[in-house]
């Protein structure tokens, strides 16, 4: 009866291992197609022997350089909305770092300096002139710190998504985010693919019920989060965030250079009295039309702000323009 016991243990034990080992291939090879099917909707650019994905949209006098959250697997479609509407009177373009999106993991480190680098080389492949108006949301406003102390001339203006910047964290003392380094498995090992497959909208855009994103928009999404999700790249730019955060934290906006901010609204204020609206009011320049506008949403505040945002965005290029 043991050895019975035993047999069937070790055959259903088999019986699993052999359903992991076809998850993986199934999901790698749906990757393969996948990747064939849904080619860069923008331009592959060659960047230190890689490529990287910018994605342009519009026309006009100013250009709007939209730079991505930590882990947003797709950059390109998670803007579109906003892109949209920004494109109507403005050029806009979207450059995917290394490990998000069309564009191609890399070994680099995840510093801010190679970021920037990365960043600047991937617009003057793709023939985007600056200067720009960097529109950083969340991390990259670290990244957008650098460029602007460190290209001024390159940087027109600085409109921050809910930035993160390197001052937020000593402001509310609290400690960088990091990632343990096996979450660089989950989409190799399909388990990406297999989260996505039980709970789809976890990975997608929250738009309240308004159809902001098209169906293929969303079906690229989930493609690129199940190959994607959580790659070396992403996790070595998690885990570089405190350097990232000490090599700037020194650095304020140039005096100069306009600045406006969206933050979500604040409903309850800590004991002493510090928010994320009375930190951003520090970061603001001295130049005419620099500002903090509080909206209501996600701190994705593109997916469901996206009209309002672009409003209050070519009004404040209209100001800092007339001066």
């Amino acid at each position: 009866m043991n050895k019975k016991k035993g047999r069937v243990v070790r055959n259903i034990f088999l019986t699993l291992i052999a359903l992991c080992g076809i998850w993986v291939i199934y999901s790698n090879v749906t990757s393969i197609y996948e990747q064939n099917k849904y080619p860069a909707i923008g331009k592959l650019v060659e960047v230190n022997g890689e490529k990287m994905h910018v994605y342009e949209k519009g026309e006009g006098e100013h250009t709007i350089v939209l730079l991505s959250g930590l882990g947003t697997a797709a950059p390109a479609l998670d803007f579109e909305p906003l892109m949209n509407e920004l494109a109507r009177n403005n050029k806009v373009v979207v450059v995917e770092p290394f490990g998000y999106g069309w564009s191609d993991i890399t070994n680099k480190e995840r510093t801010v300096q190679n970021i920037v680098e990365e960043t600047r080389l991937a617009l003057n492949k793709a023939n985007v002139e600056g200067p720009y108006i960097l529109m950083p949301h969340s991390i990259s406003g670290i990244y957008s710190m650098y460029y602007a102390n460190t290209y001024p001339d390159e940087v027109e203006a600085i409109i921050g998504i809910d930035p993160t910047l390197p001052q937020s964290l000593g402001y509310f003392e609290e400690n960088a985010p990091t990632m343990p380094n096996y979450l660089t498995y989950v989409a190799p090992t399909g388990l990406a693919r297999l989260a996505i497959s039980l709970d789809s909208e976890g990975y997608l855009p929250i738009t309240n019920n308004q159809n902001t994103y098209s169906k293929e928009n969303l079906r690229m999404t989930k493609a690129i989060s199940a190959w994607k999700g959580y790659n070396k790249s992403i996790v070595k730019e998690a885990n570089e965030i405190q350097n990232n955060v000490n090599r700037t934290v020194e650095m304020k906006f140039p005096s100069s250079m306009p600045v406006l901010i969206f933050t979500k609204s604040v409903e309850n204020k800590t004991e002493d009295g510090k928010n994320n609206i009375t930190f951003y009011e520090t970061q603001l320049s001295t130049s005419s039309g620099s500002e903090v506008i509080e909206l209501d949403g996600h701190h994705y505040l593109h997916w469901t702000e996206f009209k309002e945002m672009s409003s209050e965005v070519n009004d404040f290029i209209e100001v800092f323009s007339k001066n």
